[in-house]
């Protein structure tokens, strides 16, 4: 059978067994828990202690200046620091879910420390009514705290990630609470933390919106002591008259009812799970109340600690650390005495085939139907016991089952091996960290990793993270910026060696990031030669533009082909350095200027200005003058006939000097000496009276007097046809005249003019009054775009080529007229594509396929 002795430790509260295995024996030494405030966080955390400064105690050997020490689980020292905080006495300390300490002195006054005694900035105060009543206790829950005043006021911070306190509702009581219990906000309707007040009548329910009576048979009289469960769901109550009560939260009935035979309340109360309670008094056993049969009592000779966890109680001693829990079912099953289970039987087989006894094969025979729960208890057995030497043999018992249980899922050992060897490897008394299996599950194998790294546990924490699967960058990182942070003696080159070393084991890893601390340790040589390392650029850049490496940063960004790194490269480096300077960086690398130029043409000429001076790029920035003299002409002013060609005018002189200036932009330089004569030209303007002088600039005056704004910013050409067309051809002549416009020029302007206006007697006469110099075409042209064939037919004739003559009487319709002129011209191309044109025209047809054959054969008639 089992082996009983396994049993014997066993203590039976009504039907339900309890061990109480001793974890640790405490490595500190001369502690003494009666004399310190102590402050233990859950799931295997680290142990802070403090001299209580509200007890009188002999100081023996040590220092009057009180030091916060803080330890493993085991007892051993990981860092201690004096305490020299003003605002009074230390009232309550706790640890918080990611293993910060928080300390809350009297005046109100919150002091945060890492795990290893590092002071955390900024300290964080309760508010001004804390500060002058004085907070007299504390009530801490996973990631928050209440605190009770002087005055009876109670003030809250619910999640010290935030640390914003509030105040909660005034209860009215003329006397402070006897105590008080805070449920968590992930377990109220609310989503608000609610506090449990015992008052001499009753307990209040408390919130930051009201208060709230709690009516019900639990909270007949005063209450001296409150703990709610784990899970949320009950509390815990110990009353005036020495009893321990357990309601649901709702306060729906009593559920455990218990008389401790004494009035005065315990010092400590704890769940133990969800199916006992534990109470503390000094110099009294330690008592276990459970729903059903008698209380259990455990016997010390030395103060204790209870630590409440999901499973069980810690409970810390000046020599030991034990952990009093359930036991577990399936250990139940296997070892208690008398057990005939399949998985006693199974654990008992072993046994017998170790001694080569023929009993191993009955058992099995005996369990062969139940073989797969029998394997299944003994790895869940395994997976609860601290005890290596068990853990072993109830895997050995498991694997001997599954060798007959052909149907049994074998990741399932596979996987709890796995588990045993880091809930192994975490227990070890040099690092201290006991965990059960159901607190490593809730907990988490990551979040484990990120407390022994905190911890300074680097190799630990890499090679669980690599044989659970999960990645080891963030090990390797910590690793990276802890060595940093304390290597300050270590030259730059040797330290990168050995950084390196490391950092390469993880590929993907963010180099930049140790290089920024690096940076912000003061190691800026470090720095750069780490960021030289990452590979994305997107990371790099950012980096070596804080580290002050900018060429560095902009070769790299330019490198990497992304205009957004390239662009913000620039504007850092613009904004450091002068002008100058800042020309001289981007002028040898093309794809940084290119950019810069392309963003200050948008939004910074005179920036662009002064850079294309520098490069002694004149003709650049005069083609920016000009450009700003067009701009400046879009002003709704100037549209409206407002003087603002003065300052357009200077624009196009000082680009018209910069023009001449270069040898390469003659024709800029002569254009834009036209544009501004234009715009300051004298001219001759019609008004409803007749002719008078006009004041200089000719388009301006042009748009007063006709109230149209066409004249500005157009071309000599579509400022003489304008004119043409509005009748003013005196303002149209003396533009011809100021700027020598030819006269072909003129002919072209002045014919398409009139056409336009359709003044036909006009054109009539200016074509009679000289030969054009640009001919008659030009007439002909402008009447058929007029659709006037009537016009056209008088200027046709007149036309010198016959070539000519034949297609313009074909574009107006006129067949027999267009082959006759043809016939002239002897082209019998022409006649072919005149013949395309009238080819819905089967007897014009017929005539140019005539005329092409006699054409083709002279010799016919």
């Amino acid at each position: 059978m089992a082996n009983v002795s396994v049993a014997a430790e066993w203590q039976l509260l009504y039907n339900r067994y309890y061990r109480k295995p001793e974890l640790y024996p405490m490595r500190w030494k001369n502690m003494d828990l009666s004399r310190n405030k102590v402050a233990c966080a859950p799931f295997g955390g680290p142990i802070a202690v403090i001299r209580d400064d509200s007890k009188i105690v002999q100081l023996y050997s040590e220092s009057a200046l009180r030091k916060l020490r803080i330890f493993t689980s085991s007892g051993v020292l990981i860092a201690d620091t004096v305490w020299k905080h003003p605002g009074g006495r230390l009232i309550g300390m706790s640890w918080t879910e990611d293993q910060t300490l928080v300390c809350i002195v009297q005046d109100g006054t919150v002091y945060r420390y890492n795990v290893h005694a590092e002071l955390i900035e900024p300290n964080v105060s309760l508010g001004k009514e804390c500060f002058e009543q004085n907070v007299v206790e504390c009530i801490f829950w996973g990631n928050g705290v209440v605190c009770l005043t002087e005055g009876g006021l109670l003030f809250c911070i619910p999640d010290f990630k935030v640390m914003r306190p509030c105040k909660l509702a005034e209860t009215g009581a003329e006397d402070l609470p006897n105590c008080m219990a805070v449920i968590e906000p992930q377990y109220t309707v609310s989503g608000n933390v609610e506090v449990l007040v015992g008052l001499a009548d009753g307990i209040l329910i408390v919130d930051e919106d009201g208060v709230q009576t709690v009516q019900g048979e639990a909270v007949q009289g005063p209450v001296q002591k409150m703990v709610v469960s784990w899970d949320g769901k009950y509390l815990a109550i110990f009353t005036h008259d020495g009893r321990i009560l357990v309601t649901d939260i709702n306060f729906n009935g009593v559920l455990l009812e218990y008389n401790c035979e004494s009035a005065l309340p315990p010092e400590q109360l704890a769940w133990c799970g969800l199916d006992s309670i534990l109470l503390y008094w000094d110099d009294t056993p330690l008592l276990m109340v459970g729903p059903h049969g008698d209380p259990v009592h455990y016997f010390y000779d030395e103060p204790l600690v209870l630590i409440p966890e999901c499973d069980g109680v810690r409970i810390l001693s000046n020599t030991s650390m034990e952990f009093l829990q359930r036991v577990p079912d399936s250990t139940v099953s296997i070892f208690k005495i008398g057990s005939t289970s399949p998985a006693a039987l199974l654990y008992d087989a072993l046994d017998h085939f170790d001694r080569r006894s023929a009993k191993a094969d009955e058992n099995l025979r005996l369990i062969r139907s139940s073989l797969p729960e029998a394997v299944e208890a003994c790895i869940d057995a395994a997976g609860h016991e601290f005890d290596v030497l068990r853990q072993k043999t109830l895997l050995r018992a498991a694997s001997y089952g599954q060798a007959f249980c052909s149907n049994f899922q074998r990741d399932r050992f596979q996987e709890m091996c796995k588990t045993l060897r880091v809930l192994n490897a975490v227990r070890d008394p040099e690092i201290g960290i006991p965990l059960s299996i159901k607190q490593y599950k809730l907990l988490t194998p990551s979040v484990l990793i990120a407390r022994l790294i905190n911890a300074h546990r680097h190799l630990l924490a890499l090679r669980i993270s690599e044989y659970v699967g999960m990645n080891q960058e963030v090990v390797i990182m910590h690793w990276a910026c802890s060595k940093i942070t304390a290597s300050s003696a270590i030259p730059d080159d040797a330290l990168l060696e050995i950084l390196l070393d490391k950092l390469k084991l993880c590929r993907g890893i963010s180099y930049a990031a140790v290089a920024a601390h690096a940076d912000r340790n003061g190691r800026r040589k470090l720095a750069a030669m780490l960021v030289e390392h990452e590979p994305r650029s997107s990371k790099q850049v950012p980096l070596l533009l804080s580290i002050g490496e900018e060429d560095t940063a902009l070769m790299k960004a330019t490198e990497s082909g992304d205009t957004d790194l390239v662009y913000l490269v620039l504007f850092h480096i613009w904004q450091k350095r002068p002008p100058l300077e800042f020309f001289r960086t981007i002028q040898a690398r093309p794809i940084p200027r290119d950019l810069f130029m392309s963003y200050a043409r948008c939004y910074k000429h005179e920036f662009l200005k002064d850079f294309f001076l520098s490069n002694g790029q004149l003709q650049e920035v005069a083609f920016l003058l000009w450009k700003e003299s067009w701009e400046l002409g879009k002003n709704p002013m100037a549209s409206k006939g407002s003087p603002l060609h003065g300052p357009r005018i200077k624009l196009i002189e000082k680009a018209q000097q910069l023009f001449a200036d270069t040898k390469e932009h003659t024709f800029e330089s002569k254009a834009a000496e036209e544009h501004a004569k234009l715009l300051r030209c004298i001219i001759i303007m019609s008004n409803h009276t007749g002719y008078r002088p006009a004041p200089p600039r000719i388009q301006h005056e042009l748009e007063v007097s006709t109230k149209q704004a066409i004249f500005v910013d157009s071309s000599i050409s579509d400022t003489i046809r304008t004119c043409i067309v509005l009748g003013n051809h005196r303002a149209a002549m003396k533009v011809k005249t100021e700027f020598k416009v030819s006269e072909k020029r003129w002919y072209w302007l002045k014919v398409f003019a009139l056409a336009t206006i359709r003044d036909w007697d006009a054109l009539e006469k200016f074509s009679k009054e000289k030969r054009p110099p640009i001919g008659y075409r030009p007439f002909v042209e402008a009447c058929i775009d007029a659709e006037e064939k009537g016009e056209a037919l008088k200027y046709i004739p007149k036309l010198s080529d016959p070539r000519e003559r034949a297609e313009a009487y074909a574009r107006i319709g006129m067949a027999k007229e267009a082959a006759d002129a043809a016939s002239q011209a002897k082209d019998g191309e022409l006649l072919g594509r005149l013949k395309l044109t009238f080819a819905q025209n089967a007897a014009a047809s017929s005539l140019f396929d005539s005329l092409r054959d006699r054409l083709s054969f002279p010799g016919v008639s």
